[in-house]
C-alpha cells in the first residue's frame, strides 16, 4: 500500500513538472501586431477578417452530434433483442426513447430549431 502510494505520489509530482514546464516554454514573448493582422500583399486590411462566428451553425452542429450519437447508440439495440429478456429491453428502449424526444420537443420549443428567427 504505501508503495501504490509513493508511486503515485511521484507520477502526480513528475506531471506538475512537465506541465509547468511546457507552460514556460510555451509562452510567446513578442507579440507583434504585423504577425497578429492578416497578410493581403503588404497592404492592411480593407475589413476586419476575423468575424464573429455565427452561434445558430453552432447549435445546428451541436444538435447533428448529439442526434448522431443518440443513433449509434440506438442501433446496436436491435442486435441485443434476441439476447435479453423481451420486457427489459423494451422498457429500456423506450426509456431511451422518451428522453430522446422529451430533448427534441425541448430545442423545438426553444427555437433551436427554426431558422428564420
Amino acid at each position: 500500500m504505501l508503495m501504490l502510494l509513493t508511486m503515485s505520489l511521484i507520477i502526480f509530482i513528475i506531471t506538475i513538472i512537465v506541465m509547468m514546464l511546457a507552460s514556460f516554454l510555451s509562452k510567446k514573448t513578442i507579440i507583434d501586431r504585423e504577425k497578429s493582422s492578416p497578410f493581403e500583399c503588404g497592404f492592411d486590411p480593407m475589413n476586419y477578417s476575423r468575424l464573429p462566428f455565427s452561434l445558430r451553425f453552432f447549435l445546428i452542429a451541436i444538435i447533428f452530434l448529439i442526434f448522431d450519437v443518440e443513433i449509434a447508440l440506438l442501433l446496436p439495440m436491435i442486435l441485443i433483442i434476441k439476447s435479453s429478456h423481451l420486457l427489459n429491453w423494451l422498457m429500456t428502449s423506450l426509456f431511451f426513447i422518451l428522453i430522446l424526444l422529451i430533448g427534441l420537443y425541448h430545442e423545438w420549443n426553444q427555437g433551436a430549431l427554426e431558422w428564420n428567427t
